[in-house]
């Protein structure tokens, strides 16, 4: 079941990056930087599975995963905000998040190589509000991206409470941690879905004619 969800997800990520590129070059209307983030996941998940298989750690990819992902969607909503003090925001989050990870990597280095609950929940938590910064917008302005920015939210705050369920509840039991990534990966085609739909209202032939 489990393999089944992976897979699933793949197959759903896949084919958002083929319909977004096609949308971004053809038609010049998907967010470069979204086209960006597509294209990043899809390389490290397929590396992540790849490494896995092979036997190896693939920890340090998905801390390279989150932090690519917090840069890519951070300079994504940068680009659809017009308020310049919005824009400041995002940039010096940005620094100071990631150097607070270099200090954390600094003093410890060996939690690039291990799940960084840290990491994980620091840059979950900053891509979410930026996404809320962007619903604020959408009050007065066009609701540009809403669906994504609606899985945005609603994929890492859950994805981020089971990652910190699974992890900090060492009393579970195996079967419950086990479900708990099995939920997540669910949760992840649910996101990857979001995200199909969105090009469907915003980027397909239909949409454009109704545009």
């Amino acid at each position: 079941m489990a393999d089944f969800l992976i897979y699933s997800s793949y197959l759903i990520l896949l084919i958002n990056l083929v319909l977004y590129t096609f949308s971004f070059f053809r038609e010049g209307k998907a967010n470069v930087f979204f086209v960006s983030y597509l294209a990043f996941s899809t390389v490290l998940q397929f590396s992540m599975e790849l490494v896995y298989h092979l036997g190896m750690n693939n920890l340090f990819l998905v801390n390279i995963f989150f932090i690519g992902q917090m840069i890519i969607l951070g300079l994504f909503y940068n680009s659809l905000f017009y308020n310049k003090a919005q824009k400041i925001f995002v940039k010096i989050s940005l620094i100071i998040a990631l150097l607070i990870l270099l200090v954390q990597f600094l003093i410890d280095s060996s939690q690039f190589l291990k799940f960084n609950l840290f990491g994980i929940t620091l840059t979950s938590l900053l891509i979410v509000v930026f996404a809320l910064v962007h619903f604020y917008n959408m009050l007065t302005e066009n609701k540009k991206y809403y669906y994504i920015s609606m899985g945005v939210v609603f994929y890492l705050l859950a994805s981020t409470v089971l990652f910190l369920i699974g992890n900090l509840s060492t009393g579970l039991s195996a079967d419950l941690k086990y479900l708990s990534w099995q939920l997540n990966a669910f949760l992840l085609i649910v996101y990857y879905l979001i995200i199909l739909f969105e090009w469907k209202v915003s980027f397909s032939q239909k949409a454009s004619l109704q545009n």
